[in-house]
């Protein structure tokens, strides 16, 4: 799809008043929100049969609260292969990261802290991300997966260069916008990344480059 073409939307959140916020942002940007329902059973219906760009939904869903949207989103990539899915989450969890990586489909993935959807352009630019086939991942839980890595353990082969590239990359962040945010040139990112790869042993050649580098931080 052209890159600013408007996307159809199906939101799932429980709390009315985030999803009135929520679309309210997203209808304000240009896009078509096709559905916005409050529990998963409702998401996976209008998803089947709207087949729509991206499904945004909350982790925590009724009748539970815990992560039926999660189980309603991994579902959703296994029916419909190629639908992108941003799920939104209220704090930082490990595992709802690792879950949703595991999902089969070849669409693009997000996790995002509730606290982005304040940051309206930062968001609207994770959402485009995901639509267009990207992995997109929180800064804040990026930063968790590397800071819960203990001195001697498998990321100290990297310089501390690499380190910061690496944070960057797990976030989602093109080359050109990690040069741009260690001022530092596009060749240079490429080097770093490249021995990045190899030193973590990491398939340069994998389409999902994001998705290695958080498979690999939350397993080492």
């Amino acid at each position: 799809m052209p890159d600013r073409a408007p996307l159809r939307i199906v939101l799932a959140e429980d709390s009315a008043l985030l999803r009135e916020g929520l679309l309210a942002i997203l209808e304000r940007a240009g896009h078509e929100v096709i559905a916005a329902v409050g529990d998963a059973d409702a998401l996976l219906a209008f998803t089947d049969h709207t087949r729509p760009d991206v499904v945004i939904t909350d982790i925590r869903m009724p009748p539970t609260h815990t992560d039926e949207g999660l189980r309603a989103a991994a579902e959703l990539r296994r029916r419909h292969r190629d639908l992108a899915v941003l799920v939104l989450s209220a704090y930082v969890a490990d595992a709802y990261l690792a879950e949703l990586l595991d999902t089969t489909g070849g669409g693009g993935i997000g996790y995002l802290l509730k606290d982005r959807v304040g940051h309206v352009r930062d968001f609207l630019d994770s959402l485009r991300r995901v639509a267009g086939g990207e992995t997109v991942v929180d800064p804040q839980v990026v930063r968790g997966l590397l800071d819960r890595h203990q001195p001697d353990g498998p990321l100290d082969v990297l310089s501390e260069r690499e380190r910061e590239v690496l944070g960057l990359m797990a976030e989602g962040r093109t080359n050109g916008s990690i040069a741009a945010a260690l001022f530092v040139t596009e060749a240079a990112v490429r080097k770093h990344v490249g021995n990045i790869f190899a030193k973590l042993r990491l398939d340069p050649a994998t389409d999902r480059r994001v998705s290695a580098v958080l498979a690999y931080l939350r397993e080492a």
